[in-house]
């Protein structure tokens, strides 16, 4: 059976192209809700601590803040990222498929937990 297409390349290449074209036809024919959502939901944390380099805002906000935030239900992994004109960024990363809202108000029960061991000057 195989031979067939060694004694005639044209033909295997005619069959290949009509599947790639087939397989691309069906592609663009199957409906959005087949496409799994790959991106995972995030909230993320910010913080300003006015006149603080990024080694201040890491010992005085990012930590108490990661600390508190970690261990959120459904959360997956958290980046943090702290400047040196005191910004303090914190990305929390949950499970596909939890719900964006419930998440973020998780979050935000955890840091309230830990306002009052920021200094005064976090934002």
């Amino acid at each position: 059976m195989f031979d067939i297409f060694i004694r005639r390349p044209v033909l295997s290449l005619v069959i290949s192209l009509l599947i790639t074209l087939l397989g691309g036809l069906a592609l663009f024919q199957l409906p959005i809700t087949q496409f799994p959502d790959i991106v995972p939901p995030s909230v993320t944390v910010t913080a300003h601590y006015t006149g603080a380099n990024a080694e201040v805002c890491a010992k005085a906000v990012a930590t108490p803040l990661e600390r508190a935030i970690n261990g959120v239900p459904g959360m997956t992994s958290m980046t943090s990222v702290n400047s040196n004109d005191g910004t303090t960024l914190i990305e929390v990363f949950f499970q596909v498929g939890t719900d964006p809202d419930l998440a973020a108000v998780a979050v935000q029960g955890r840091v309230q937990t830990v306002i009052d061991e920021l200094p005064e000057e976090v934002i």
